[in-house]
């Protein structure tokens, strides 16, 4: 098939670091292995409809799941994207992803459970992101598709980077958010909430720039896998939205 993906030597070797290592039994290809993986994630096909030129598709299917046990996608992700070298803007953000009934299906009863929700729109999961002035993203958090944006901040907020500005939207309008970008010496430019009795202020130009993190959005959302989530275990799930954000932006 002429439209297979393959990662090339020069990206191979920026993701060869994070993978583990072997413990006295024969390696797998894993350019072929990770390429099958990309092609599967980003087409949303089932395992067995993998083309034949990345192998078998259980292997596929065991690397994929194996890994993302391991937090070896989510290791990648937060390896490359240390290197932003961003110093000026970030932005934050939410975006709902539509669960499909068979992620949503029996719920757990541990933990976090599966991390999703009943909206108006169905069965959500909502991912919340940080993205730098390139809209590439820093880091991700999921949550139930009703969780507030205000979770999500809270969540994101030790891993803002050192930067002068902060930009959202009037969801993540309060003072106590506020009040911790200032302690990090980061300026907020936020938009107020309607039921604020004393409007906010702040610099309308520079808000414009926002529109970035919905274009990092609509990119992910390209990859079947992240647009519609299938896998009911949300670590598998994270694993895809790291390797996406992965191929996009940090490759």
């Amino acid at each position: 098939m002429s439209d297979l993906f393959w990662l090339s030597d020069a990206q191979m070797a920026r993701l060869e670091p994070y993978f583990p290592k072997s413990h006295g039994k024969p390696r797998v290809d894993a350019r072929q292995v990770l390429s099958g993986i990309i092609f599967e994630n980003r087409n949303g096909l089932r395992w067995r409809d993998a083309p034949t030129e990345y192998g078998p598709h259980k292997t596929l299917c065991n690397c994929w799941k194996q890994w993302s046990d391991k937090g070896i996608f989510a290791q990648m992700m937060a390896g490359l994207a240390a290197q932003h070298g961003e110093k000026k803007t970030v932005m934050i953000d939410a975006t709902y992803l539509k669960a499909h009934r068979t992620a949503s299906s029996l719920g757990a009863k541990r933990g976090r459970g599966r991390l999703i929700g009943r909206t108006k729109g169905g069965m959500n999961t909502k991912l919340h992101a940080i993205c730098d002035s390139r809209a590439r993203p820093i880091n991700f958090f999921v949550s139930a598709g009703q969780v507030s944006d205000y979770i999500g901040a809270k969540a994101l907020l030790r891993s803002l980077p050192n930067v002068d500005w902060l930009l959202g939207d009037r969801g993540y309008d309060a003072d106590w958010f506020r009040d911790a970008l200032q302690d990090k010496g980061i300026r907020a430019c936020i938009s107020g909430r309607k039921q604020r009795k004393t409007p906010v202020k702040y610099d309308k130009r520079r808000y414009k720039r926002r529109n970035r993190i919905e274009i990092m959005f609509g990119r992910l959302k390209d990859w079947r896998r992240v647009a519609t989530r299938y896998d009911r275990c949300p670590k598998v799930f994270c694993s895809a939205i790291a390797l996406a954000a992965i191929v996009l932006f940090w490759l």
